[in-house]
């Protein structure tokens, strides 16, 4: 059974998408790779254990020998981590312990980006070896309950990084569209979180001219989270409905407190008459598919949401393959993608900012650590790239709903008020939100 859903897998939704969505700007070079990853890259071998050893052949054959690996010292960190990665891949935790115990001397999280990211890399590195990544995942991910730390880290990852900032307003944009013609709207999100971005949502349905339409927001979230703000979804929803009750939106907030995996449409509470719109936002990669359960969570949550005959559904996800790749790939396309988002950070919080290293602590480090360091069920972060999910959302047979002219101008003004070096581009209906050449976040919409 097993195989044959790798077999169906690799036929449906390669992981290489043919449609090049990781360069996105058409440079042709985000998939080549430069000389300081070549040689491992094309010797490396691709276990997924760092318990598994290679024979003839392997990297570690460039290494002199018997020798211990001493020449690291001269390497920069990103050439470190390479061959610190690739030695684990083939099973030699000494040699990799010698080169993290050196690289933790050279890095810091208060250097540059290329230092930063280091420190947390090798952190993963250094929790695959101990096969502790899902506790330092728990650790990073848990603050004081309910962490208002780590709350205001990811509004402020949001706010100050607008790659994810534009992935919520193009969702926006697309459920604003929809609500034309309509007098009730019922909205589903699957991961509400703290409902920051329905603060946006109805501030600008409050502005749309005439009468406006009835929203009632239907808010899914797992109760045993300790993500959440003292109250969880009541004081999101006591928020949410007093600003609407201000700006005159009429507005209704129901709560469901559960795992996502276990919500069926009779939990939701849909009514004749109103539309439908469902929004994915950074939730479709937690749940597990077909490379980790035959149960596949993924395609089931969307063929259950399409069951519903939503008028739109959007989705917004980081545009990386964590899912599918071995480790030593996985890695790599890991630093390559966080590397970007580190170099961005900079552009727009000062060097000592500590809303900064929050950010990146609080928020980006444990996504790096569960990608690099866990495996199977434990590795939580599977993101998957644009052309994965437009075949996931095609497969459950949604269509695509190209985002409209006046969405991509409104957002195309607002990034050049940020930096040039951020970069939007439209491709098969959906959004890309980049750094230079590399997407980082992909938003679409769908019926």
């Amino acid at each position: 059974m097993k195989l044959k859903l790798k077999e169906l897998e690799r036929a449906l939704l390669a992981d290489n998408d043919v449609d090049g969505d990781d360069d996105m700007f058409g440079t042709g070079l985000s998939m080549e790779v430069d000389g300081e990853w070549s040689d491992p890259i094309r010797m490396g071998s691709h276990h997924d254990s760092p318990k598994e050893s290679s024979s003839s052949g392997s990297y570690l054959d460039s290494v002199s020998g018997n020798k211990e690996v001493s020449h690291v010292s001269s390497q920069t960190p990103k050439q470190m981590l390479i061959e610190c990665a690739a030695i684990l891949s083939e099973g030699h935790i000494e040699k990799a312990s010698a080169i993290i115990n050196e690289l933790r001397q050279k890095v810091s999280i208060q250097g540059d980006p290329p230092q930063r990211i280091a420190a947390y890399m090798v952190e993963g590195l250094a929790a695959r070896m101990a096969a502790s990544g899902k506790s330092l995942y728990k650790a990073l991910r848990c603050k004081e309950p309910p962490s208002s730390d780590r709350l205001a880290a990811m509004q402020i990852l949001f706010e100050v990084c607008p790659c994810f900032k534009f992935g919520f307003m193009a969702a926006n944009g697309a459920i604003i569209e929809a609500f034309k013609g309509e007098k009730r709207v019922h909205i589903i999100d699957f991961d509400i979180s703290q409902g920051s971005q329905y603060i946006t949502l109805i501030q600008t349905i409050a502005k749309l001219p005439g009468k406006p339409p009835h929203l009632r927001l239907t808010g899914v979230d797992d109760p045993e989270s300790v993500q959440r703000l003292n109250g969880g979804l009541e004081i999101v929803g006591l928020r949410l409905e007093k600003l609407a009750e201000i700006l005159g939106v009429p507005f209704e907030f129901r709560a469901v407190p559960s795992r996502t995996s276990l919500v069926a449409p009779s939990m939701l509470d849909c009514k004749p008459g109103e539309a439908l719109i469902v929004n994915f936002a950074f939730l479709l990669h937690h749940m597990p598919d077909e490379s980790v359960s035959t149960i596949n969570q993924r395609d089931q949550l969307l063929r259950m949401v399409k069951s519903m005959n939503p008028k739109l559904v959007t989705v917004v996800e980081q545009d990386v393959n964590t899912n599918t790749s071995p480790f030593f790939p996985r890695f790599i396309e890991a630093y390559s993608y966080y590397s970007a988002v580190f170099d961005s950070l900079d552009a727009t919080l000062p060097r000592e900012s500590q809303d900064r290293m929050n950010v990146e602590r609080q928020c980006l480090a444990r996504d790096i650590v569960n990608i690099i360091a866990c495996e199977g069920e434990e590795r939580i972060e599977r993101y998957e790239v644009a052309g994965k999910w437009r075949a996931r959302m095609i497969m459950a047979g949604f269509k695509s709903c190209p985002m409209s002219s006046n969405v991509i101008d409104t957002i195309q003004k607002l990034i050049k008020e940020y930096c040039d070096r951020y970069k939007l581009k439209e491709d098969v209906g959906a959004l890309h939100f980049g750094w230079e050449d590399k997407s980082l976040i992909v938003a679409s919409a769908w019926s």
